[in-house]
């Protein structure tokens, strides 16, 4: 697997979410590479079935040799993002890196859906990701005249891709991951002259998270899955600049890491004997 060598001393990212999983993933590695890391999560207290909370991952990440800052609080909230943004300043003197994470997944078709699962959908991921993005721009302005920096929006979500078989099972889901990646179209055309860099990042196949073993028959989909150090890796090398695939892009954690020259991702698997199972929307 690749590991990242180029620096983020003194660069801070805001990721929403980053408790456990995926986020957690790339919280640890960019921390790695010495960034300053503000989560912004609303797990204060310890989970009846899913281990981590904003503080044990802000704790992973001082272990890690970044800095972190745990802001408690709720994505869906505007008073709570901006707190998180004021406090990540406040801090670490601005904001170089937006990584937008947190996200919320019902797969029920629409007919079977409830109303309440569809909105914690859209405000979580659809409006969720364009708040958090929005109320950092002036940062990451003012961080893209630094230093000939780059500053990065970077949003886990897929490539849109309207062929109707990605709606008819899970239409509200579909349509909260694609406006995510919808963010990422618009704000890679209006901060382009800033510059900042805006690209969506997505695995090609399941990710092994302790939300996936906790769904029913989870368990058996693990030997199948990939773990998240593989989206952990894609992202530093977007964010670190080591790939350098512009902006604008739907991209994949493979699509990223063979831009680092890496083909081989056999380390990454579960179970490298099990066959991979693809991803959700691939």
């Amino acid at each position: 697997m690749t590991q990242t060598t180029a620096s983020l001393t003194s660069k801070t990212v805001l990721i929403s979410g980053g408790s456990r999983g995926i986020g957690h993933a790339i919280a640890v590695k960019l921390a790695a590479a010495g960034a300053n890391i503000v989560l912004l999560a609303k797990t204060d207290q310890p989970h009846p079935t899913l281990p981590g909370t904003v503080h044990t991952a802000a704790a992973d990440v001082e272990a890690a040799g970044g800095q972190g800052l745990a802001v408690v609080g709720d994505i869906r909230n505007d008073e709570d993002i901006a707190r998180a943004v004021d406090s990540a300043s406040a801090r670490f003197g601005g904001i170089d890196v937006v990584v937008n994470n947190a996200s919320a997944i019902d797969l029920r078709p629409a007919e079977q859906q409830e109303m309440k699962r569809y909105d914690l959908m859209q405000d979580i991921n659809a409006r969720g990701s364009f708040a958090l993005s929005r109320a950092a721009i002036p940062h990451l302005r003012t961080s893209a005249q630094q230093d000939g920096w780059d500053s990065k929006i970077l949003t886990l979500s897929p490539p849109i891709n309207l062929d109707p078989k990605w709606f008819a099972k899970n239409l509200g889901y579909t349509m909260s991951k694609y406006a995510m990646s919808m963010t990422t179209i618009g704000l890679a055309a209006e901060l382009a002259d800033a510059p900042v860099m805006v690209n969506s990042l997505w695995p090609v196949t399941l990710i092994a998270t302790e939300a996936v073993r906790n769904i029913p028959g989870g368990k058996n989909l693990v030997p199948g899955a990939r773990r998240p150090e593989i989206v952990a890796e894609a992202a530093a090398a977007l964010i670190t600049g080591e790939a350098d695939l512009g902006s604008g892009n739907f991209l994949t954690d493979e699509q990223v890491l063979k831009a680092t020259g890496i083909t081989d991702f056999t380390n990454y698997a579960v179970d490298p004997s099990a066959e991979l199972l693809p991803d959700f929307f691939l």
